[in-house]
Parts: C-alpha cells; structure tokens; sequence
C-alpha cells in the first residue's frame, strides 16, 4: 500500500540528493542493493544478540539503501531488465535473513511461541512475491494486499527500535503473521476473478 501510494514520487528529491552527494553519472545501482543486503544482515546479527534498537535503525538504513538502487537507475538512465531481477532476488534475501536472526534470537532463548510464530511470517513473506510473479505471468497485475514489502520493514524496523521499551516485538510478529497470509489469500482470490475473465 505504501508502496503503491508514494510510488517514485521520492525519486526526484532522491535524485537532487544523489547529484549533489556524489557528482558522477557513473554509479552503479547494484552497488546500493548489496549494500542494503549487507546492512541487512549486519541487522540480523543484531536480532540474534538483542541489540533491538541498533537492528531497528540498521533496517531502516538497509531501507534507504533499497530505495536508492532503484533511484539511481531512473536518475541516470541505468534501468535494465536485469537489474529488477536482481533487486527482487536481493530483497528476498533480506526479507528472510532478518527473520533468521530473529529465530536464532527466540531458539537461543528457547521460546518456541515466538520462533514458531517468526516461521509462520517467514512463509507468508516468501509468498507474497512468489503469488504475485506466478500471477502476473497470466494477469496484467497483482499487487492487491495489506502487507507489501515497505509494511513489512517498518513494521520490523519499529520492533526493534521499541522493543527494549515496551516489549513490542511479540506483537508485531502476530500482526505479520496475520497480514501477510491475509495478503497471499487476497492475491489468490484476486487472480482467481482476474482468471476467470480471459
């Protein structure tokens, strides 16, 4: 949703903000998607050692990173087939090795409800990119649902940031958990109408 709502309309701040920093036509947008990764993972180490507030400022910044790939490409003309592919792929790497560290997290602390409950978020985080790429190869689109990829990082990055005051990981889990199944169900539903006028 919020994805859809902003769309690029960041991109041209983003742009005069690249420009200004770096002064060259000659960046690499890939550059921005491995270091977002690599913020990522530095991340989930944070969530396997409870260092809550320092995991959640590194999502946001991996976050940033992500939408400057993608600004950067627009920006100088650097958009290829390619390169979506692989800022997809590198997303999902993300997405997934966030939530490992927080299973390492509750498996170090034996609390099986809530590694059990970070599986759950981690399937339905995996499907709803996995439905949506299976639809889109038979509808024009299928980006329907609540909880798209921006939701989930800031429902992440909020848990951390908060976590160590009011104990709200547990949670946002469950709100994941919920909404992001909620999201495949309504993308399958979705498809199946779309389906069912060709």
């Amino acid at each position: 949703m919020i994805s859809s709502n902003i769309g690029h309309r960041l991109d041209s701040p983003i742009s005069k903000l690249i420009k200004l920093i770096f002064r060259t036509k000659n960046l690499n947008p890939t550059h921005f998607t491995l270091l977002g990764l690599l913020v990522n993972i530095f991340a989930a180490f944070a969530f396997v050692y409870g260092q809550w507030l320092c995991a959640g400022l590194l999502i946001l910044a991996a976050g940033f990173f992500d939408m400057l790939d993608g600004a950067v490409a627009r920006t100088f003309g650097r958009v290829t087939k390619f390169g979506g592919f692989l800022d997809s792929v590198i997303d999902r790497y993300s997405d997934l090795v966030l939530l490992i560290g927080l299973i390492i997290y509750y498996a170090r602390y034996h609390n099986m409800h809530l590694l059990i409950l970070t599986a759950v978020v981690s399937v339905g985080t995996i499907l709803i990119p996995y439905t949506r790429a299976r639809a889109e190869v038979f509808i024009d689109h299928c980006d329907v649902g609540v909880m798209e990829r921006a939701e989930r990082i800031i429902l992440l990055a909020a848990g951390g940031i908060f976590q160590s005051v009011f104990n709200i990981m547990p949670i946002i889990l469950w709100i994941l958990a919920i909404f992001t199944h909620l999201t495949v169900f309504h993308r399958i539903y979705f498809t199946w109408k779309e389906a069912k006028k060709l």
